[in-house]
Formats: C-alpha cells, structure tokens, sequence
C-alpha cells in the first residue's frame, strides 16, 4: 500500500503520516530524512545532494526521485509505506510514476488534507520550537507543562521564522502555485481522497482509515 499524502504546510499532513505509519506498520518517509540519511552513510546519493545543498541549491527533480527510488526499494517498505512532502511538483510526480512501474508497483492512494489558508496561518502561529532539542509544540494543540519551558531539556521556546504569518503566506503563495495541480494529477490517475483537515486529529484519521479500508 503506496500512500502519498497532500496538503499545503501547516495542514497536519505529517501528523497525519505517522498515525497512518503506526497503524498499518509501514514506514513513514520524508525527502528530508532520506537527504540525512544518505548524507550521514555517505553514499554516491548523498555525496551529489550534499553537492548541491551546500551550495544553498535545491536538489535537481532527477535526483530527489532517486533518492526515493532507492528508499522504495528497500526491505522494509515491501508492505508500503507513506510518502509525506514528496512529490512537490508533477514532474516529479510523472517521475515518481515511472520509477514506481520500473519496480512493478504504484501509488495506491493520494490523500489531500484540506485546510483554508487563513486556518494554516493562525495554526502556525502557535507552533513554537525548542532551541536546545529542537522538540515542538503548540500553544493550543500541543502545549508544554510549564510555560515557555521545553519538557525533554528545559530549553527556551521560540516562533520560529517558518512559522510567522507573513513567511507562512509566502509559502502558501508557493504551495498553490507548484503543489495543488498535483490534485489534478493524481484525481486524473483515479487515486486523490479528500478529507477535512479542520476536524479534530482523530477524526481526521478515522476518516483516512475508511479510506485506506475501501
């Protein structure tokens, strides 16, 4: 079971992965884990993204889709898995389909978290990030014990630059302008499942559960 999950930043898609990977015992995967991991076991993948991310470059579309190739193929994800911030753009969608039938398989679902903007704008901005651990929290959802005190390491608690509403615009801005024709994509492959991600989180993943159970 390939799942691909889709939504603007902010709009609880990550969350959403890790229950999804819990449940069904299949590995929750981001573009950013696969960079570290390669990076830190220096392999010829890692080498060449490095090449590019020290340079303050983003990865070529060719590269990043043989990154996750690579990570597809391996053991682990013979069950499925889910693939969370990747594809961003339909070239690597397009791509993504090729080095999926080169192996035989395919993306089973596509699930799009929908959240309006002005929602994702005033979530954000209750994000606040440890700087000591890097741990995160959230004034609403997901507070600390004590104040604006980190609960691993007693660190301080910050907004981080991401998360302010101005920078959170831009990023929408870029979300519906690369991102959102990715749902026309795959609602012509047949695949896209909307749910509503203003509900509360387990809501939203009973709703994905009925979904995947289809």
């Amino acid at each position: 079971m390939k799942i691909i999950m889709l939504g603007a930043p902010g709009a609880g898609k990550g969350t959403q992965a890790k229950k999804i990977a819990e449940k069904y015992h299949i590995p929750h995967i981001s573009t950013g884990d696969i960079f570290r991991a390669n990076i830190k076991n220096g392999t010829e993948l890692g080498k060449k993204a490095k090449a590019f991310m020290d340079q303050g470059l983003l990865v070529p579309d060719e590269l990043v889709v043989d990154l996750v190739a690579d990570r597809l193929a391996q053991v682990d994800c013979a069950d499925g898995c889910v693939l969370d911030g990747f594809p961003r753009t339909i070239p690597q969608a397009e791509a993504l389909t090729k080095a999926l039938a080169g192996m035989g398989q395919k993306v089973d679902f596509a699930i799009n978290v929908e959240v309006p903007d002005e929602n994702i704008i005033t979530r954000m901005a209750g994000r606040r990030a440890c700087v000591g651990c890097g741990a995160t929290y959230h004034l609403k959802y997901a507070p600390t014990k004590t104040g604006d005190i980190c609960d691993t390491c007693s660190g301080e608690l910050i907004l981080r630059e991401d998360d302010k509403p101005e920078t959170v615009k831009k990023r929408l801005e870029i979300y519906h302008e690369q991102t959102q024709p990715l749902i026309d994509y795959y609602t012509k492959e047949g695949i896209i499942k909307e749910v509503d991600g203003t509900q509360d989180i387990d809501v939203i993943f009973v709703e994905i559960e009925k979904i995947l159970t289809q």
